[in-house]
């Protein structure tokens, strides 16, 4: 060991030094050891070793005459028959030198002791942080395999539900087909402080997971929607709300986003009737993966029966607003992975047109940092958040979810994000400001009258939302128009024949018709039929089919005679079935080898539960 070394370098070094230093003898007087080989003068016979010391440093008296000097005698007799005194004054001569000698010798081994338990202090460091390294590769070692073991598991559980989901999808005709969101029960790290603010989820792990899964599974999207719904007393307005969300989308929008709809109660068979009548409305939705129905588990909402009352609200109403901002933070962390920007809807809006592609490009003109885009001014509707901003908002919501109402909290995140106290108000709202970009015109509108919070009537209505174009113009051929269905007040049908407006009629029963009837035959290309609008997306045309007349009358009793000789069923007085109604809408192109058209008719297979609105008519020939 080091430290050992040092000892004997030491000791060797003071074994050398001990008997030279000094005067000679003076090794023996204090205790010294001579080196072998050292013949030190031995102690005068009359005298102790220390006394005769202190005799022979005295200067020798004058010796009688014809005597030879008393000392020079006691010398010799001390020097002994081998005459030892002259060798004796010869060392005394070189005492200095072997002095000096010997601190030479000794110097190098003392430093060299120094450096060598200098080395050793190194060495020990360097082994202690060694040890220390090899624990800390251990232990991430130890990590890594664990991790890769999660990992492995979780990968091993989405090969399982994506197997389950390709075989459970292919069949939406009977009964509701829930599937259970299992990818994993490992808490996300960001969620791990939601036990702080919920500390009744500690006891149920699966508490924050939705237990049932309606869809695809869609992610990677532009877009996520949130639509939050729940029980209502009188009116719902769910299924009109994702007509209008749906309504017009190109297939790259409905690619490129997904509508998760959040149904916020626990009770089974109120969940099974909004997820049934949802799969009714829209099975390709569903299908595709654009569409999902979710909901929470019953142990997500803590006991709300003790709600401390603010700002002078009922009890009903503070367990109404604190449910529902434990509603937006399920589902704003549900959506979080699914898409670049997350959309906060509602369940009783319209929404216009073009408004995917009005949302993305008031995105991409946003040259400063943002926090939230409105495309309302109304609460909490159209109110778009990059994803990756979302667990700091929910977490945010969940720290003070009992305290105010959603739309104050998001004021609140922003002051605390922007605000300076030493400032005044209007300093912050302008900063406020710089966070939170309002859009204009709105694009989406309140409809809903009847407030989820029961007994409340709220006709909340944004005043930037404008005008909805509820139908629109083409330039159709010079015809006449007649119907079986009854009008309703001013839509009648020759209003959206001409592009004036829509028309609008009571439920149609099997049976009934609308018919287009051209002043002259016509060579037709192509049609076009719209059902429904912004307003009542859901008053559209179902199982109601495209057909023509052929103007040539031959030809039409050839068909009423011999049946159809195109690739067109034929009714039994000479009409061609040439298209069907698909979720609203009707258009195609006609053989021209049926020649010219005298009227275009739609006909009306079953009894509708709605009623009908025709907003867009289109009938292109080879004249217009």
């Amino acid at each position: 060991m080091p430290g050992q070394a040092s000892a004997p370098a030491f000791g060797f070094a003071a074994g050398m030094c001990a008997g030279p230093v000094g005067r000679p003898g003076g090794g023996r007087a204090h205790g010294g050891s001579a080196p072998p080989g050292y013949r030190g003068v031995p102690p005068s016979p009359a005298a102790g070793g220390g006394q005769g010391n202190a005799e022979r440093a005295r200067p020798a008296l004058p010796a009688p005459p014809g005597q030879p000097p008393a000392g020079r005698e006691g010398e010799k007799a001390a020097a002994g028959p081998c005459g030892s005194a002259p060798r004796r004054e010869m060392r005394l001569r070189h005492g200095p030198l072997l002095t000096a000698l010997c601190f030479g010798a000794a110097f190098p081994l003392l430093w060299y002791a120094v450096w060598q338990r200098r080395q050793g202090n190194d060495l020990d460091r360097y082994r202690s942080e060694l040890l220390e390294l090899r624990q800390r590769l251990l232990y991430a070692e130890k990590e890594s395999k664990k991790r890769s073991h999660e990992l492995s598991s979780a990968l091993d559980e989405i090969k399982r539900v994506v197997a389950r989901r390709m075989n459970l999808t292919t069949n939406h005709t009977d009964d509701v087909n829930w599937k259970v969101l299992n990818l994993t029960r490992k808490l996300p790290v960001h969620l791990t402080n939601m036990y702080y603010y919920l500390p009744h989820l500690r006891e149920y792990e699966d508490a924050i997971f939705p237990n049932v899964i309606f869809g695809q599974q869609r992610t990677g999207v532009s877009l996520v929607m949130g639509v939050p719904t729940v029980k209502r007393e009188k009116q719902h307005y769910l299924i009109n709300t994702l007509h209008s969300l749906l309504y017009e989308l190109s297939e790259e929008e409905k690619n490129d986003c997904v509508i998760i709809v959040f149904v916020a109660e626990v009770n089974a068979e109120y969940v099974n009737s909004v997820a049934d009548s949802v799969k009714t409305s829209f099975p390709r939705e569903i299908q595709s993966g654009v569409l999902e129905v979710i909901s929470p588990p019953d142990s997500y909402y803590p006991d709300l029966s003790n709600l401390k009352k603010t700002f002078g609200d009922s009890e009903d109403r503070v367990r109404w607003r604190t449910k529902q901002n434990l509603d937006y933070s399920f589902l704003m962390l549900y959506a979080q992975p699914k898409g670049t920007f997350y959309l906060q809807l509602e369940d009783d809006i319209i929404a216009k047109t073009d408004y995917i592609q009005r949302i993305k490009n008031f995105a991409a003109e946003q040259s400063q940092e943002w926090m939230m885009l409105e495309f309302s001014q109304l609460g909490f509707i159209g109110k778009l958040f990059k994803s990756e901003d979302l667990p700091l908002i929910v977490e945010f919501f969940l720290m003070f979810y009992k305290d105010k109402p959603i739309d104050w909290l998001i004021d609140h995140l922003l002051w605390v994000k922007v605000c300076n106290p030493e400032k005044d108000a209007k300093h912050c709202e302008n900063e406020k400001a710089k966070l939170r970009i309002r859009a204009k015109p709105s694009l989406f509108q309140h409809v809903g009258i009847y407030s989820s919070l029961a007994g409340k009537i709220q006709n909340l209505k944004d005043k930037d939302f404008g005008r909805n174009v509820l139908h629109k113009a083409h330039n159709n051929p010079p015809a006449k128009v007649d119907t079986s269905l009854r009008i309703y007040q001013q839509y009648t049908l020759e209003k959206v024949y001409e592009g004036k407006d829509c028309f609008w009629a009571s439920a149609p029963v099997a049976g009934d018709y609308i018919r287009f009837t051209f002043l002259n035959p016509l060579k037709v290309e192509k049609y076009f039929f719209r059902s429904g609008n912004m307003e009542h997306p859901g008053d559209k045309l179902f199982n109601t089919t495209v057909e023509v007349l052929p103007a040539d009358e031959m030809l039409r009793k050839e068909l009423v005679d011999n049946g159809s000789k195109f690739n067109y069923p034929a009714t039994k007085n000479g009409y061609l079935k040439i298209g069907a109604f698909e979720n609203g809408i009707a258009e195609g192109s006609i053989n021209q080898s049926i020649g010219k058209i005298q009227a275009i008719r739609l006909s009306v297979n079953s009894d509708s539960p709605v009623w009908a609105i025709l907003s867009e008519v289109l009938i292109k020939t080879s004249e217009n």
